[in-house]
């Protein structure tokens, strides 16, 4: 299998766990948060709603620096209702899905760079830096939303296996 179709069938399975998180979010409870050192719920959303778009800008560009303001809408806008973060989520993959779409093997082999006021963070391939950076980044921002969800007193979706919630 090439790494091109690998992560397309990723993408399409993380589509479906990330809706099921989303749909759970309660609305009117974006400043919630359960530490003062925790993202807001809104800011988290937002974050888990739009990180499969990362994708794009890691095959369309050959780097990303935070320190350069015209990459200041990086950060994501924070929505007030579940139909919107499920809007942008959907635009969110249909991004990276046309940009995997569009790639080939040799492209996922380049490198990328991370770049802070211009000083390279992290660099290495495309293929590695979309598993580590994109894919377990999500996972790990999507886990934390559903501690979020318990939290809250919402049912918490099964994910890669079974939930307290819908296999009891």
């Amino acid at each position: 299998m090439e790494l091109k179709e690998f992560f397309l069938e990723k993408l399409e399975r993380e589509v479906e766990v990330t809706r099921k998180a989303i749909e759970r979010v309660p609305e009117g409870r974006n400043d919630w948060k359960p530490h003062e050192k925790s993202m807001e719920l809104g800011y988290l959303t937002a974050l888990v709603a739009t990180m499969a778009g990362w994708v794009s800008f890691m095959l369309d560009q050959d780097e990303l620096d935070l320190g350069d303001p015209a990459n200041g809408g990086l950060k994501p806008k924070i929505m007030s209702t579940r139909a919107e973060l499920l809007d942008a989520m959907q635009e969110a993959f249909a991004r990276a899905r046309n940009s995997l779409e569009g790639t080939t093997e040799e492209h996922l082999m380049k490198n990328w760079r991370f770049k802070i006021g211009g000083q390279v963070v992290t660099e290495a391939p495309r293929h590695v830096m979309l598993s580590d950076a994109v894919f377990s980044h999500l996972a790990h921002h999507r886990g934390q939303l559903t501690v979020y969800l318990r939290l809250n007193d919402a049912k918490v979706p099964a994910i890669y296996g079974p939930s307290a919630d819908e296999f009891r």
